[in-house]
């Protein structure tokens, strides 16, 4: 059973919504410029797998509004993104971002569902 592994948030203002966030949550931050993503830390995680160290915790991250990524998305953690693309639109849905590899952390992908909602997805090393 492949099971949810990170969520992403959207925003338009990204220094307004790190704010929000580090604030109202007390997150802690990690920005990737050269990804224009922010890693939203809001359980503790092992530094050598950067998996959460809570059972059924997990972090997030913040990017910016897309057209593509208008709402926030949730992100299911698989073997291999290539062949869980190959089966969401063998069930009628509709790749957004092919598998792309994340250099040390594994790779991802964006889908739609049959219902339209944009769903992740997300590869370990």
């Amino acid at each position: 059973m492949d099971g949810v592994v990170h969520f992403e948030i959207p925003a338009d203002d990204a220094e307004r919504a790190k704010a929000f966030y580090s604030t109202v949550f007390d997150w802690e931050m990690q920005d990737f410029p050269d990804m224009q993503y922010t890693i939203m830390m809001t359980t503790p995680i092992d530094e050598q797998s950067q998996r959460p160290t809570t059972p059924g915790a997990i972090n997030g991250g913040l990017m910016s509004r897309s057209k593509d990524t208008p709402t926030p998305v949730i992100t299911i953690g698989v073997l291999s993104v290539e062949e869980a693309l190959k089966k969401v639109e063998a069930e009628g849905g509709t790749v957004i971002t092919p598998s792309t590899p994340i250099p040390g952390m594994g790779a991802f992908g964006y889908f739609k569902d049959s219902e339209g909602n944009v769903m992740g997805l997300f590869q370990y090393t």
